[in-house]
């Protein structure tokens, strides 16, 4: 990739107004191939999708060199720059933009040749798209989205070129722009970083490639070459074979013959446990779950089901964790409930790795519905729930065989007795379920569970699977049912809403300082929340703030995809501005006990020896936080 100062040093020259020959034009091609077509991709409308995009920007540079082998002519947007420059890049770059532009503008009557899908370069089998950058690159992407293609052009001349606003009106209006001006207004609204506009978000020579749709891929070409041989024998017209799929409910028609594929779709090969084979295992996880459920002998149910989860047809409605594959099953999964809930029929199956949901209307199977979550390496509280069904802002739980007791505890109010809630054949009684309310979090629902090892709380989180609550140190913390750890969560109960749908396993809240305040009103109390994931990455730690006689605290500090507040690091460092009752603002800075010292750099310069620091600050003022731990090791504050 070449540096951010290309524009610099191969802008054309302000007295170069001569013509040149092709040959300079295609050696600028050569050279900053990869520049250009970056310059493409940018400025091509989003609507187009990344993997067409990619493949349009290179036909677009590919295309911008000019036929014959004469020299070519200047042209105005190219005799201003800074000297020393490259006519002929110049020149590509503005037949690039102009031709980008082109496809993002709309037209009556038939489409130019930008507009159309390139016939060249083609992939076939295969979708490839730039990789994923950061939070920023993403933020960036979204605001270069919402702007017109001139002002997407304006941005990226501004911010990857590095050319004054006076250049860029010129080059946008050789290259077909009528109002230059609006486009530069437009433009200043987005706040450019240069560096983004040079990520791998933006790079399309930089590219992943992942397939396309491998089944429907195979089903067609099964269908084209059934077709062409039916038609060399007697040109006749092919008919759907004895039955169709109709059977199959809402399945997608079949792709394979395989033995090994059939068996996972035979219902009479479901893997059933019996209902004692829990109580002699060596692990009590999914698998030592029995079939539960009146219709667990619906052999048409449970067809349709596997048929579903194996090759979903265009009107089932798929969804799954983060990180959970949705292809079949490898061999016959293991079933868990099949039954009716409510107005629909659910199958729940388990296939050693995943929980798969399949739900149809009792009425027929038109709006099915197939969720998968991940449930690898789930044993005891991880493993002893499920959510059946949801419905009307409640939730009902299939438990697991071990469980003795079901309630429902509001998790703000610590000292409020909890709600017994009834279990039949494995099913709860319905309960407000916290992932469906909508508006401000005033209270929050959990599920407590009572088997003979002790109580657990676990937590709807909109995924199948409900999230474990723990309380304590990392590395040694222990169920939040019991009083300490309903009095740590009861405040910050509420953040468990930043963890909906993100694929998590489970939440551990620790009470890691009561730090006192300065005007001594009393003690703030600070409690570091994280939530780890089934996949492994993605995991989340927030730093949250309490003040004294505070009914919720606030998030002050986030970390994403490290180790702090967490087994491998049991440590944590986090600060906020606080304003005192006398209108005097101070910096608060609170790690754990291991904590030797606390220095601030940045728009608040402190240090202070232990685990706290107070220093008087202004509004407003932002600080970077490192702490010194008592074995020597430094540490970053979240931020």
């Amino acid at each position: 990739m070449q540096s951010q100062d290309v524009a610099q040093r191969h802008a054309p020259a302000s007295g170069n107004t001569g013509p040149y020959d092709l040959e300079q034009a295609e050696a600028a091609l050569v050279e900053h191939y990869p520049r250009l077509v970056r310059i493409a991709y940018l400025v091509l409308p989003p609507g187009l999708g990344r993997s067409r995009r990619v493949l349009t920007a290179h036909a677009l540079v590919q295309r911008a060199l000019p036929s014959g082998r004469k020299r070519q002519p200047a042209i105005p947007a190219q005799t201003s720059g800074r000297q020393g420059g490259d006519p002929g890049y110049a020149f590509l770059r503005e037949r690039v933009l102009r031709t980008a532009l082109e496809a993002a503008r709309p037209r009556k009557g038939l489409p130019r040749l930008s507009q159309l899908p390139p016939l060249l370069p083609q992939v076939w089998g295969l979708r490839l798209f730039p990789r994923s950058g950061g939070a920023d690159e993403l933020a960036l992407d979204q605001r270069l989205s919402a702007l017109s293609g001139p002002a997407r052009a304006a941005c990226v001349l501004r911010g990857l070129e590095k050319l004054s606003d006076t250049e860029i009106r010129r080059l946008l209006k050789a290259a077909g722009v009528d109002d230059p001006g609006g486009a530069l207004a437009a433009a200043n609204d987005v706040p450019l970083r240069p560096a983004l506009l040079t990520s791998t978000e933006f790079d399309p020579c930089l590219l992943q490639a992942r397939p396309t749709d491998l089944m429907r891929r195979r089903q067609h070409t099964k269908a084209a070459l059934a077709a062409a041989a039916a038609l060399a024998v007697c040109g006749a017209l092919v008919g759907l074979p004895s039955g169709g799929w109709g059977p199959d409910g809402a399945a997608a028609p079949a792709y394979a013959e395989n033995p090994s594929a059939r068996a996972a779709l035979d219902p009479a090969r479901l893997v059933r446990v019996s209902p004692a084979d829990w109580r002699s295992a060596a692990r009590a996880d999914f698998s030592v779950w029995p079939a539960r459920g009146p219709l667990t002998g619906d052999t048409a149910l449970l067809r349709r089901a596997l048929a579903v989860w194996a090759r979903p047809g265009g009107t089932v409605r798929v969804s799954a964790t983060p990180g959970t594959q949705t292809g079949g099953p490898a061999g016959p999964p293991q079933l868990l409930y099949a039954g009716r809930v409510d107005n629909a029929r659910v199958v729940i199956l388990y296939d050693g790795l995943r929980i798969a949901r399949y739900a149809e209307p009792v009425d027929g199977t038109a709006g099915a519905a197939l969720d998968f979550a991940r449930a690898d390496g789930a044993t005891g509280a991880e493993a002893s729930a499920l959510v059946l069904n949801r419905s009307d802002g409640n939730v009902r739980y299939l438990t697991a065989p071990w469980v003795r007791k079901a309630a429902s505890r509001d998790l703000t109010k610590p000292d409020a007795a909890a709600t017994p809630l009834q279990i039949t054949d494995g099913i709860t009684a319905p309960l407000a379920s916290p992932a469906l309310r909508p508006g401000d979090c005033t209270s929050w629902t959990v599920l407590q569970l009572t088997d003979a090892s002790g109580t657990e709380l676990t937590t709807d989180l909109g995924e199948l699977v409900p999230a474990h609550l723990t309380a304590g140190r990392p590395g040694a913390a222990g169920e939040a049912s019991g009083p300490a750890g309903l009095r740590t969560w009861a405040p910050f109960a509420c953040s468990l809403q930043a963890e909906r749908a993100a694929g998590v396993r489970s939440v551990n809240a620790w009470a890691f300082a009561d730090q006192p305040l300065p005007d001594g009103s009393g003690a703030a109390g600070w409690v570091c929340t994280r939530a780890e994931t089934w996949r492994g990455d993605g995991t989340g730690a927030l730093a949250q703030f309490r003040t004294p006689g505070g009914t919720v605290g606030a998030v002050v500090a986030k970390g994403t995809d490290g180790r702090s507040c967490g087994p491998r690091d049991p440590h944590v460092l986090a600060g906020v501005l606080w304003k005192s009752a006398a209108g005097h603002w101070y910096l608060l800075a609170a790690g754990d006990k291991d904590t030797a010292a606390v220095q601030a750099g940045g728009g608040v310069t402190a240090a202070g020896q232990g685990q706290f620091l107070v220093a008087r600050a202004e509004q407003g003022a932002r600080a970077t936080l490192t702490g010194t731990l008592t074995d020597g090791t430094q540490i970053k504050g979240l931020r």
